[in-house]
């Protein structure tokens, strides 16, 4: 249980309010599609937010080219995470994929990147416990792992 114990530290940490625990459980759904490069589900307006990035390959590719590729790095390695601002995680994932993840969510986008860069840094460091990035983070189980977190974060 320590991945689900961190994977929900992370989600419900950070100086997030409690009552925001919908939203929450909302968010980390649609971050753990991201991760897993597919989106959740058919919906096509879901793509933009999680499968255009590329899964976790993807994004760390994405702070690389964004200049932030320590700070991703951090989050893989077995040392300590550094923590991203909300306005250098925009930066890193576009405003196209910021402005539709906001949308799907009925979330403002200051709020979004607000809990993302508490989140992400944590859930990108479970999922590289070893410090190495998998070959492929396997979407059924994140997907189960998700759905579990959601009803946890709406009691």
């Amino acid at each position: 249980m320590g991945l689900l114990d961190s994977v929900l530290g992370a989600a419900l940490g950070g100086g997030q309010s409690g009552s925001q625990g919908g939203g929450n459980a909302a968010l980390l759904n649609m971050v753990i599609g991201m991760l897993a490069g597919g989106g959740s589900g058919a919906n096509s307006s879901a793509a933009p937010a999680g499968g255009g990035l590329g899964g976790l390959g993807g994004l760390l590719e994405q702070f690389q080219r964004s200049g932030l590729g320590d700070v991703a790095a951090s989050w893989v390695s077995t040392g300590q995470n550094q923590p991203i601002s909300p306005d250098q995680l925009g930066g890193v994932l576009g405003g196209d994929t910021v402005s539709n993840m906001a949308s799907q969510l009925g979330m403002n986008q200051g709020d979004l990147l607000g809990q993302l860069s508490h989140m992400l840094p944590h859930l990108v460091d479970q999922l590289t416990p070893n410090g190495q990035v998998p070959q492929q983070v396997d979407a059924g189980s994140l997907g189960d792992l998700g759905s579990l977190l959601g009803g946890l974060l709406k009691r």
